[in-house]
C-alpha cells in the first residue's frame, strides 16, 4: 500500500502506540481521584501539557485538551463571541474554512448573526486587506485558517492579527494542518484562539487541544459538567489519547526541520513527476509542505480515486470530510468546472517515499491514457 493522504489522518507511529498501551493499561487512575493511581494520572497529564504547549510556544495554563479539531473550532467561536456580546453580532471568515467553522458558521446565522465570507482568488488565496474591508465596527470575531486543508495555501493570519489590535475584535484560527508542519508560535501568529489536532501529527484520533491567549478572556464553556480542564472542558481526562498526543509531538519536535525537509523534498519529486502527465494542473498556491492538489480535467476525481485505490494508492477528491460530495473549496475558487471535478489531493508525511510517488504517477498516467473523459 502507498497512503498519500496524510492532510486526512496519519498512522501512529509505534513508539507512541506503546506510550497509549502503558497509559491504558498501567498508568490508568482517573485524574480527579486523589489517591496515587490517580494523583499520577493528573501529574502525567500536566507534564503531556507542558509539551504540547512548548511545541505551541505557550504557556501550559492557556492550552485546553478536546476531542478533536471540530470541538475546538465550535467552542473558540462560541467562546469569543460570548466574551464580546456586547461588541455586535457581525463575523469574518472565509469560504473555504473546514466545515467545523462553515457549519458553525450556518448555525450562527440561523441564530441571527451576520456573517462575511471571505471569497478566494483562482489561487485560493485570502488577504488580510480583504478582512480590513470588511471590518465593522460591531465586528465580534475573525475566524480564519491557518492552511487550507484542500490547497494547502497559507492565509496571513499574522497580517489579520496586526488588523485587530487595538480592536476588541477576536481572532480564531484553525491551525490543524499547519501546526508543526509550517512554522509559528502562538505568539507570532497573534491569533486569540489557536485550535490544532493530534491525529494529524501521528497522534490518535480523538484528542486536540485550543489555545486561548491574546485578548481572549476565560473562555465560555462548550458543555457543563465536573470540574476537568480547569472547570471549563468537562469530562473524564482521555488520558492515553492526551500521552499519545503528547508522544507525537514530541517525535516532530525532536528532529523539526529534518521532517519539513522531507516533506518539502517529496512535495517536489511529485511535482516534477506528475507534471510529466499530459494536460495535468496542479491547483492553488500549495504554500504547506505536505499538501498537492492537482487535478486530470475532464476525468472525474472520485473515478481517479477508485482506480488509483485499486491499486494501493491512498489520496482523496477533495477534502476527506466531503464525502463525495463538491468541495466548497474549488466552488469558492471558480475553477472551471472540468478542471475541478478532476481534482485530487495528495499529502505527505515522514514515511513517505519517491516509490510512492512513482507509483502514483504510473497509475496517474495509466487512467488519463485508458479511460474516456467526460465532455
Amino acid at each position: 500500500m502507498y497512503y498519500l493522504d496524510y492532510a486526512a489522518t496519519t498512522p501512529v507511529p509505534k513508539a507512541v502506540a506503546e506510550v497509549m498501551t502503558a497509559v491504558l493499561t498501567e498508568d490508568f487512575g482517573n485524574p480527579s481521584s486523589q489517591y496515587p493511581l490517580g494523583l499520577a494520572a493528573k501529574k502525567r497529564t500536566e507534564a503531556d501539557r507542558v509539551v504540547v504547549a512548548s511545541a505551541l510556544g505557550c504557556k501550559a495554563d492557556q492550552l485546553y485538551f478536546t476531542s478533536c479539531g471540530t470541538e475546538g473550532d465550535n467552542w473558540a467561536i462560541r467562546a469569543a463571541l460570548w466574551q464580546n456580546r456586547r461588541v455586535g453580532k457581525h463575523i469574518i471568515t472565509t469560504a473555504v474554512e473546514h466545515s467545523a467553522v462553515l457549519e458553525t458558521m450556518k448555525a450562527l446565522k440561523a441564530e441571527g448573526y451576520d456573517v462575511t465570507f471571505l471569497k478566494p482568488d483562482g489561487e485560493g488565496r485570502i488577504t488580510a486587506a480583504q478582512v480590513a474591508e470588511a471590518l465593522r465596527a460591531d465586528t465580534a470575531l475573525v475566524s480564519v485558517m491557518l492552511v487550507n486543508n484542500e490547497t494547502g495555501v497559507r492565509f496571513p493570519v499574522e497580517e489579520m492579527a496586526a488588523l485587530l489590535k487595538g480592536r476588541p475584535t477576536l481572532l480564531h484560527t484553525d491551525a490543524v494542518q499547519g501546526f508543526l508542519k509550517v512554522p509559528f508560535t502562538a505568539a507570532s501568529l497573534g491569533a486569540d484562539y489557536i485550535t490544532v489536532s493530534g491525529h494529524k501529527l501521528g497522534g490518535p484520533k480523538g484528542i486536540g487541544a485550543l489555545y486561548v491567549g491574546g485578548k481572549a478572556q476565560k473562555p465560555h464553556p462548550l458543555l457543563y459538567g465536573g470540574g476537568q480542564e480547569r472547570g471549563l472542558r468537562p469530562g473524564t481526562e482521555p488520558t492515553a489519547q492526551i500521552a499519545g498526543f503528547a508522544a507525537a509531538v514530541f517525535l516532530w519536535t525532536k528532529d523539526l526541520e529534518e521532517r519539513r525537509a522531507h516533506l518539502e523534498a517529496m512535495k517536489a519529486y511529485a511535482r516534477e513527476q506528475l507534471g510529466k502527465i499530459e494536460g495535468l494542473a496542479f491547483i492553488g498556491g500549495a504554500d504547506a509542505p505536505h499538501i498537492l492538489s492537482l487535478s486530470l480535467p475532464g476525468y472525474p476525481s472520485q473515478n481517479i480515486v477508485n482506480d488509483l485505490g485499486a491499486k494501493g494508492i491512498c489520496v482523496s477528491a477533495g477534502s476527506a470530510c466531503h464525502q463525495g460530495k463538491l468541495s466548497h473549496v474549488l466552488t469558492a475558487m471558480s475553477l472551471p468546472k472540468r478542471t475541478a471535478a478532476g481534482v485530487i489531493r495528495v499529502s505527505f508525511g515522514p514515511d513517505t517515499t519517491e516509490e510512492a510517488i512513482d507509483a502514483l504517477a504510473e497509475a496517474l498516467e495509466e487512467h488519463r491514457s485508458t479511460r474516456f473523459p467526460m465532455l
